[in-house]
């Protein structure tokens, strides 16, 4: 007996099923963005041309000083690592419209932006405090530094030649 035949009958006990089969994992797929901020970044074109790299990475640094700040989180000991990941997130944001995540390796960048998991701050990170990337670090992690706070210049001086 194949599932395809199963129809309505649950695979278990042949009894009518209130869910058809397949139908159960279908629904814990991720819904697409709706609204908010994250959602008009997936469903527009970000103009490139009209992108300023230097923007992006000061707001990018703002972000993530007051995210931080906000979630009693620290930036890495290393203020290198700090800023490479500022500067690639700032990066993605010029590119794709979205802050995804710098760290991770993507087939296709641009359904990621628009599915949103990894965008900064990912979901590992806003459900449990949990930063693939050591840019947000809990107290309790031995690479955290004592900051929140870093300054421009440190991440250009700190990305020179990347």
């Amino acid at each position: 007996m194949n599932v395809a035949s199963l129809g309505t009958k649950s695979p278990c006990s042949l009894k009518p099923c209130p869910v058809k089969v397949g139908q159960a994992f279908r629904s814990q797929r991720r819904a697409p963005l709706t609204h908010g901020i994250r959602a008009a970044a997936a469903q527009s074109e970000p103009d490139v041309s009209d992108a300023k790299p230097g923007k992006n990475l000061e707001a990018m640094r703002k972000f993530s000083e007051q995210y931080a700040r906000r979630t009693g989180t620290y930036f890495c000991s290393d203020k290198s690592v700090t800023a490479v990941v500022i500067k690639g997130l700032a990066e993605h944001k010029t590119d794709y419209g979205a802050p995804l995540c710098p760290c991770r390796h993507y087939d296709d960048k641009a359904a990621e932006v628009a599915q949103g998991f990894w965008n900064c701050p990912c979901v590992p990170m806003r459900e449990r405090k949990e930063c693939h990337c050591m840019l947000f670090l809990t107290e309790d992690n031995d690479f955290r530094g004592e900051d929140q706070a870093i300054t421009l210049q440190e991440i250009q001086e700190a990305t020179e030649g990347m």
